[in-house]
């Protein structure tokens, strides 16, 4: 496999961290692919450890996209 492809990879991971910066939903969902990307990455180039990142950031994106929709204490109250 190419070595550029960790590259590429880091660069959708870097992208979808910025749109969640942005307030864009769609940051989250890049964020999300990016994890299947990694995935594929560690199955092809069995790098094992690979794996288990993906499932913990898979589950940290899905995570704050759900606590980021929730409205935070101030806008309840308004």
């Amino acid at each position: 496999m190419n070595p550029y492809w960790s590259y590429l990879l880091t660069a959708v991971g870097v992208f979808g961290l910025y749109l969640a910066g942005r307030k864009s939903p769609a940051g989250w969902a890049v964020g999300v692919a990016a994890q299947l990307l990694w995935f594929a990455y560690a199955v092809s180039t069995e790098q094992w450890g690979f794996i288990v990142s993906c499932l913990a950031y898979g589950w940290v994106y899905s995570k704050n996209f759900l606590a980021w929709r929730q409205p935070t204490k101030e806008e309840a109250v308004q």
